[in-house]
């Protein structure tokens, strides 16, 4: 366990670059593992966590990765209530339904976003001419810093990034992207050098100029870190007064996608941005926060999930990849409200009342693409089946609002692209990335978002 533990705090710790202003793994480490324990204590769990497989599939306990070992499960029925009465409207969905499950998830997965949390101010750092490619673009960095008059031991500024095309004339949609503005891997990666040569796609940014649209970068470790250890701080921490969680309080998830909705709040007040026409998108853990998003704020009009796994899209009751003791163990529990530590001690997976399908259905009618990578290269962790047959069991919902959902039961062949409805899927052949599902995303995008 404190293998996985430390793993993920070297992700973590690359992920923060400056969030953490050069505290040491161990340190980190330490208060993630104090964190754990106080929830543990508030639970009253006094038995060990059960552990999680390990990625690595040369390990004694990897994580399965065959078929024919994934075993039986039975899913919740999101078309069924918490009385065993059938949803068979749209008006019993949303009146009804969609709330309890909402409330489920709250409750028992994500937790609940606080109704105190203070304001937040938008201030233009500096605006500059550049190019994607060949398209003249508009950058303009901004941070948003929110009100800490109720507690200034913590100060959170949250920082965007938006690019438009230049000499727009009228409003124009914009893709919102969880990740960094500053690359935090080495040297950031290029547009290819020879278009009549490359075997490459351009970049995002490229494709989505090129479509005379926008694009926005959100930091989330502006917002929250990505670790135990920082939940006192950041706007979990700001909102608690440094203090620790209570098990129902909201996770780094929820936080990221709280982040999200402010730089919503900011695209409405732009006349350049069509704010009704917004999507999301995320890689990894980006792509769990970009699917919480799309589920929680219904303004985001089009979502972009990458390889999110576990805790995202893919089905916690499927035996595949990662699992519900990886998530709820101390490297990745702050992702969640502390009462999911449960499902990995006191409780079982059945026990939950909710899995990832539902967080699909949530987005319902809104539509939703899927993206994951070759297993080859980005490896079984993310259980890219698991997503598929998680956007196959919300479909029912999408239907029961006159909407498409996935039209075959049948996994499809890599690189086949299933967009013919308002829940999409394509596994590329490349890695833990969105990059290769770009155009075919653009491409889907445009039934939606069509130019005036």
């Amino acid at each position: 366990m404190k293998k996985i533990l430390y793993f993920f705090i070297f992700l973590s710790a690359i992920h923060l670059n400056a969030q953490n202003n050069g505290t040491s793994r161990d340190s980190i480490a330490k208060y993630t593992q104090q964190d754990f324990s106080n929830m543990k204590e508030q639970l009253g769990i006094t038995i060990p966590n059960r552990p999680g497989p390990s990625g690595n599939p040369k390990d004694p306990n990897a994580a399965n990765t065959d078929e024919n070992k994934v075993g039986s499960y039975t899913l919740p029925n999101p078309l069924i209530d918490s009385n065993g009465i059938p949803v068979l409207t749209e008006k019993a969905w949303l009146k009804n339904r969609r709330p309890e499950i909402v409330e489920q998830f709250e409750m028992e997965m994500y937790g609940r976003k606080p109704k105190n949390i203070p304001g937040i101010s938008w201030t233009v750092i500096s605006e500059k001419d550049t190019m994607a490619g060949p398209y003249p673009v508009v950058e303009r960095i901004l941070k948003g810093s929110v009100d800490n008059t109720g507690y200034p031991n913590i100060e959170v500024t949250i920082e965007l990034l938006i690019g438009l095309p230049k000499n727009l004339t009228q409003a124009t949609p914009l893709v919102t992207r969880f990740g960094f503005i500053d690359w935090p891997f080495g040297e950031p990666p290029m547009e290819p050098s020879s278009y009549f040569m490359s075997s490459y796609e351009p970049l995002w940014k490229q494709q989505l100029i090129s479509q005379n649209w926008g694009y926005a970068i959100l930091v989330p470790s502006s917002i929250q870190a990505d670790n135990g250890a920082g939940l006192t701080s950041g706007i979990i921490g700001l909102v608690n007064q440094g203090k620790h969680r209570s098990p129902e309080d909201w996770g780094t998830l929820r936080a990221w996608s709280w982040g999200a909705e402010k730089a919503m709040d900011y695209f409405e007040t732009d006349p350049m941005i069509d704010a009704t026409r917004i999507g999301i998108e995320g890689t990894s853990r980006y792509g769990k926060a970009a699917l919480v998003t799309m589920a929680f704020d219904p303004r985001f009009s089009l979502g972009f999930i990458g390889s999110s796994g576990a805790g995202g899209a893919s089905l916690l009751r499927r035996n595949f990849g990662e699992m519900v003791e990886n998530l709820a163990s101390s490297a990745e529990y702050h992702w969640f409200g502390g009462n999911f530590i449960k499902y990995a001690s006191i409780l079982k997976i059945d026990d939950l009342p909710v899995d990832a399908h539902e967080l699909i259905a949530l987005c319902a009618p809104r539509p939703v693409f899927i993206s994951v990578g070759s297993p080859l290269i980005e490896g079984n962790w993310v259980d890219g089946k698991g997503m598929f047959l998680a956007g196959l069991a919300a479909s029912p919902v999408y239907e029961l609002l006159g909407k498409t959902g996935l039209q075959t039961s049948t996994y499809p062949k890599m690189g086949s692209a299933l967009t013919n409805g308002e829940i999409a899927f394509r596994q590329h052949a490349g890695g833990h990335s969105t990059g290769p599902n770009w155009s075919t995303w653009i491409a889907w995008a445009h039934k939606y978002w069509t130019n005036n």
